[in-house]
């Protein structure tokens, strides 16, 4: 279930410049072991991967790269974590992009408010993502855009985000505020809530600033993401006359991408996988 976050008070001052997190996890969060029997682990032949430090206003923020290991520049995927932070999934799944020939960054979006790899109960992990402006966090992506930029390996003119949970979010607000933005898929991310200072507005609010194609990913069974929410989405986004879809798999639960934890679906990852591949060449970003 997602986390309602937007209900919490934030506990830190968001515009404080030292950096919680300089490092990214080692392998998965506390909070989500042990990991399923079927978990993916996508190997590095032929690709580049690893961590990296990516130059913000206030300093820098560690992230995972991945990316072919020759030819360039690439298209660029932004990927935006779960509520977990860029630990082993996210990390494999800039592997997976690699893979498939894109230049793919997952930037950690809590340096500053705290590490939650290391919490093991979930209402502490909550307690630190509610400290997370969304203002930073579009300020954040749009640094790893500019570093994946002058890197030389990425044609950022070939920009996609995807993200999960809490990214998924994150990626409808973000194909809101980036212009440059050709595609966005979202996997399974709230799309409304109540507001409060550092979560101005919620996908439903921004429909008709998008400024991209987005393509939800959502679970017919996902119990913190109602049905109603979602066809409220698809119906905003027709009378906005947007490019954008909504997928909504029946009986199918939040999570159902996470291969890592018992929510994984693997029918339905597997097909929404090669949906996301499709979106995203039919948008340009190949």
């Amino acid at each position: 279930m997602p986390p309602d976050l937007t209900r919490l008070q934030p506990i830190t001052d968001f515009t404080r410049r030292d950096f919680v997190v300089t490092a990214l996890a080692a392998g998965f969060a506390l909070a989500v072991q042990p990991v399923s029997a079927e978990t993916i682990t996508t190997d590095t032949k032929g690709i580049e991967a690893g961590e990296v430090k990516i130059p913000v206003g206030d300093g820098e923020i560690p992230g995972y790269r991945a990316m072919p290991a020759k030819g360039g520049p690439f298209p660029t995927v932004l990927v935006v974590q779960e509520i977990f932070g860029v630990h082993e999934h996210i990390k494999d799944i800039c592997r997976r992009f690699a893979k498939l020939g894109y230049f793919a960054v997952a930037p950690e979006l809590y340096a500053r408010q705290g590490d939650v790899s290391k919490l093991t109960e979930f209402n502490e992990i909550l307690k630190i993502v509610a400290t997370v402006p969304d203002k930073q966090v579009m300020s954040d992506l749009d640094a790893a855009v500019a570093w994946a930029k002058k890197s030389g390996k990425a044609d950022t003119e070939k920009l996609a985000v995807t993200g999960f949970c809490w990214g998924g979010r994150i990626v409808w607000l973000y194909s809101a505020h980036n212009a440059g933005v050709k595609a966005g898929v979202a996997w399974y991310g709230r799309l409304t809530n109540p507001v409060d200072e550092l979560h101005p507005k919620h996908p439903l609010d921004i429909v008709s600033e998008l400024k991209a194609p987005v393509l939800g990913l959502y679970g017919g069974a996902d119990m913190g993401i109602p049905n109603d929410t979602v066809e409220k989405m698809r119906a905003a986004l027709k009378e906005a006359k947007k490019p954008s879809e909504i997928i909504l798999y029946p009986d199918t639960p939040h999570g159902f991408y996470a291969d890592y934890r018992p929510s994984y679906r693997k029918e339905q990852a597997d097909e929404a996988w090669k949906k996301l591949q499709e979106w995203f060449k039919k948008n340009g970003v190949s």
